[in-house]
């Protein structure tokens, strides 16, 4: 089940690019966007984490810190983000867990085919921890300035 608005954002300690782990509960005071996405360097994920980068300064400006979360390993977006010169934090849900407690892996159709994937979902999560705002089924164009937008308003 999905969180809603005003609940509690389910806290994590995930593997990151970089190395280290990165723990949701370690950016408080700060506001965060969590950003879920199916997987690194296909088209529309490649697009979102651009369009997040390219308002970094804006998103820190705002007292929020970007942060792309997905199944891919540490590595992986090791080499993501050196490909496209990322500068937003990607951390690592190789077994799902917290996408489950997110409620964003889900069942997914294309071309016939039924399968589990990571539904495109971003939560704006304020500085208590708790979710400000959520954004399911993203379609990536102009969607990171409408979350900077309401990451300034909150």
């Amino acid at each position: 089940m999905m969180p809603e608005p005003n609940d509690m954002a389910p806290d994590f300690t995930l593997p990151r690019d970089g190395g280290g782990t990165l723990s949701l509960g370690a950016l408080a005071p700060r506001k965060v966007v969590l950003y879920f996405y199916p997987k690194d360097d296909t088209p529309g994920c490649t697009t979102e984490a651009l369009d997040f980068t390219r308002l970094k300064d804006e998103f820190t400006a705002a007292g929020t810190v970007v942060v792309g979360i997905s199944k891919d390993s540490a590595k992986a977006h090791d080499k993501f983000c050196a490909k496209h010169g990322l500068g937003v934090i990607l951390v690592s849900d190789a077994e799902g867990d917290t996408a489950e407690r997110y409620g964003t892996w889900q069942e997914k159709r294309m071309y016939g085919r039924t399968y589990m994937g990571i539904e495109r979902t971003t939560f704006l999560i304020d500085g208590a921890g708790r979710i400000a705002r959520v954004w399911r089924k993203v379609k990536v164009n102009g969607h990171a300035a409408e979350v900077l937008d309401a990451a300034r308003a909150l």
